[in-house]
């Protein structure tokens, strides 16, 4: 698949999740044939003003590329200029968040504010178009009403203004995550603009996937919710769509990216803040085996890489080499 100029080696995007898909997500995510990476969510005024916190997220590694990164906001030019800075970091795309649905983003006019105020919307992106070299995309939803007349607008506009690809979440505002996802709004954008459209909303597996490219004739499908926990989901789309089939992830896979996860985010964040944050994260990979109620208890309140590495070691040792695990998955 091509997105302007670049050349995605598959059809599979990780969708920008906020709080998750941080470098250390992405990096575990690629390894495990993910296409393209996406940041999460970033602010644009963050960026031009210079937090330390807010740049650090823009940080990225060789490894991980080609990668995406996300800002929102509502001004054209700090848009633009925040835009500038991110492609200078090294970003390979820039995508603009059109479906935002969260309050304090919407009164400012960013997010899916930008979907009923398409005068505006028109302007950042031909502010960021002018402004940047590399591919520019977009996230969108459904927009404020069922019809998805919004996402249709909105597609129009930003293939007239030279973006380079659209993803669709096709829930509207209202709804947030709840309810059902309707794939019909990404066939209908993908009817109106000729550019690629990356479709998104209610992949929960593999074979989710794939059918979403058929039912919609979209050109790739973007993963976010499914892929925490289980980022082996991107290999098994690309399987599926070979004619193949993975099979789930082994116990043993399973615990080497548990390990993997947890070092690189140590080695990123530090020890300390690392430990903080797996205390819930190290529990995604165990969801649906035996006893993992009582692995994500034992580490809530892990404070150094020896003692997180030994609670995962002692689950590990007690059931891996039972049957029960193997028959459980």
């Amino acid at each position: 698949m091509k997105i302007g100029s670049l050349v995605i080696d598959n059809n599979t995007v990780l969708a920008p999740v906020a709080g998750i898909t941080n470098l250390p997500f992405r990096l575990m995510v690629k390894k495990a044939g993910c296409g393209l990476v996406c940041s999460e969510m970033i602010s644009a005024n963050g960026i031009i003003f210079g937090s330390d916190k807010t740049l650090r997220m823009i940080d990225s590694y060789p490894e991980e590329k080609p990668v995406s990164f996300q800002i929102f906001g509502s001004e054209p030019s700090i848009i633009a200029d925040a835009a500038v800075i991110v492609e200078s970091r090294g970003a390979d795309i820039i995508d603009i968040n059109f479906g935002c649905a969260v309050k304090k983003v919407v009164k400012t006019g960013a997010g899916v504010a930008l979907m009923k105020d398409r005068r505006r919307a028109e302007d950042v992106l031909k502010a960021v178009r002018k402004a940047v070299g590399i591919p520019l995309t977009i996230k969108i939803r459904t927009g404020w009403e069922k019809s998805g007349e919004d996402a249709l607008k909105i597609a129009e506009i930003a293939a007239g203004c030279g973006v380079d690809a659209i993803a669709v979440h096709p829930r509207t505002a209202g709804q947030g995550f709840r309810g059902k996802a309707d794939w019909s709004v990404i066939s209908g954008v993908k009817g109106k603009v000729s550019i690629p459209v990356i479709g998104n909303g209610d992949i929960v597996e593999a074979k989710d996937a794939v059918q979403m490219l058929n039912q919609t004739g979209c050109d790739a499908v973007m993963i976010g919710r499914a892929a925490i926990g289980n980022p082996w989901i991107f290999s098994q789309v690309t399987a599926l769509l070979s004619g193949d089939r993975l099979p789930p992830a082994g116990i043993a896979e399973r615990f080497s990216a548990m390990k993997e996860y947890l070092e690189a985010n140590i080695n990123y964040f530090g020890e300390k803040h690392a430990c903080y944050m797996m205390r819930s994260r190290l529990g995604w990979f165990v969801k649906g085996l035996p006893s993992s109620a009582n692995f994500r208890e034992s580490i809530k309140h892990i404070i150094s890489e020896n003692q997180a590495k030994e609670i995962i070691d002692s689950y590990f040792n007690g059931h891996v080499k039972s049957s029960s695990i193997e028959e459980a998955i």
